[in-house]
């Protein structure tokens, strides 16, 4: 490792990390209690307390080899997309959380695809898609959704000894999910904006019906005995059902 510049905001210094020269900012900090390394568009900084020597450093730098090159690769990457235009629309809850929807037109061909980035839903809009970007996000919340609900039901057909005949991914406005008489159990993509605890929820309550086809005490027992947050689940869809079906196209409208 050697130095190839200075200047008021840290010195430039160089290190070889996976076969890659590093180029990395040395910053010098009295409030640092121990290294810490930041990967940004500015590069790559290192932030030192006064009492930790070079060796010191190469060191820590060599043993986070793989998130430092995961990260300078990110970011390398994201900077060669060229964007002609970007907007913040709106925002959806994802996973529970209020989050910022963003449009990014790119001048590349292709499909539009979405990022989830820094608790930002940005959809990336190719200049030649004619596809909407409200159609791209429900597309990918879709398969957030699949994902999610299957990882959950995968827990609850082994405890209840149960398998679906099959397990759709719906878009219903009146149902959150639904138990068919020939063992089809349909879920609302739209559970991918509430909370796990109500997800989990709403999974257990659709796969106990495969064994207790009522609503009678004994079902009620069984979904209390798999879902502990059941009665705080169904007092957030209560509240803040409403906030799931909003209409996308309005949040990506331009």
């Amino acid at each position: 490792m050697r130095s190839a510049d200075n200047n008021s905001s840290g010195t430039l210094e160089r290190i070889s990390l996976a076969g890659r020269q590093v180029e990395f900012r040395l910053v010098r900090s009295r409030s640092a209690t121990k290294l810490r390394v930041r990967v940004g568009p500015g590069g790559v900084e290192v932030f030192q307390p006064r009492d930790r020597d070079d060796e010191s450093i190469s060191d820590f730098l060599r043993n986070n080899t793989p998130w430092i090159v995961n990260e300078i690769e990110r970011v390398e990457r994201l900077r060669g997309i060229r964007r002609s235009k970007h907007h913040s629309i709106g925002h959806i809850l994802y996973r529970g959380e209020p989050t910022p929807v963003r449009i990014e037109e790119i001048h590349r061909g292709g499909a539009n695809r979405v990022v989830f980035d820094s608790g930002r839903l940005i959809v990336l809009r190719s200049t030649k898609s004619k596809t909407p970007p409200a159609t791209t996000l429900e597309s990918w919340l879709r398969k957030q959704a699949r994902s999610e609900i299957l990882r959950h039901l995968q827990v609850m057909t082994v405890k209840l000894k149960r398998e679906p005949a099959n397990v759709l991914i719906m878009g219903q406005r009146t149902k959150w999910g639904n138990c068919s008489p020939l063992r089809n159990l349909s879920f609302n993509w739209r559970l991918i904006m509430a909370p796990e605890f109500v997800l989990h929820y709403l999974v257990t309550h659709e796969a106990v019906h495969l064994a207790v086809p009522d609503h009678s005490h004994k079902f009620w027992l069984t979904v209390r005995s798999l879902s502990r947050d059941t009665e705080r689940a169904r007092q957030w869809l209560c509240a803040n059902g409403h906030r799931l079906l909003i209409d996308l196209a309005d949040v990506c409208a331009a």
